[in-house]
């Protein structure tokens, strides 16, 4: 089992994965039939990479993508 941030049964230590993960069911996986693994891997990888980390805005993030909001937190501290 794995390491728990807060006491055993309290949801709120997994809700940010858990929200991730049914987001990537909703956008990925039930819209998508691979015939292998190695092509779910694929599929995966470019959903996350390619997608959420450099075109997917997030509301976190003041709207900017992941990628976006990294280069201007390296812009501002160097």
């Amino acid at each position: 089992m794995p390491a728990r941030i807060s006491r055993k049964g309290n949801g709120y230590d997994h809700a940010l994965m858990e929200s991730w993960h049914s987001l990537l069911k909703k956008e990925l996986i039930d819209l998508t039939t691979c015939r292998t693994r190695e092509e779910a891997e694929r599929a995966i990888f470019a959903s996350i990479e390619i997608f959420s980390n450099r075109q997917r805005i997030h509301g976190g993030l003041d709207y900017q993508t992941p990628t976006e909001a990294d280069a201007a937190y390296h812009a501002r501290h160097g």
